[in-house]
């Protein structure tokens, strides 16, 4: 197999993993203390949770992104 090939099932493996752990049930819960200042308000619980996973992806990005460089350049 080629590198470009290897890097593509690679990537496709990871979208594919990204895309089950977000569909997945226990993805959107939180914690206890989250969970009582809430409220039992479901429509706000589930936009704060979506709240919570957009503020997750500068961080993630920023670290790809790194990680991405620190690859290309190790030699």
């Amino acid at each position: 197999m080629t590198r470009k090939r290897i890097f593509a099932t690679g990537a496709l493996a990871v979208i594919a993993l990204l895309g089950a752990m977000l569909l997945a049930e226990p993805t959107f819960a939180q914690c206890v203390m989250c969970r009582a200042s809430l409220g039992s308000n479901s429509a706000f619980i589930r936009n704060f949770n979506i709240g919570v996973l957009v503020l997750l992806v500068p961080p993630v990005s920023i670290f790809c992104t790194i990680f991405i460089i620190a690859i290309r350049h190790r030699k």
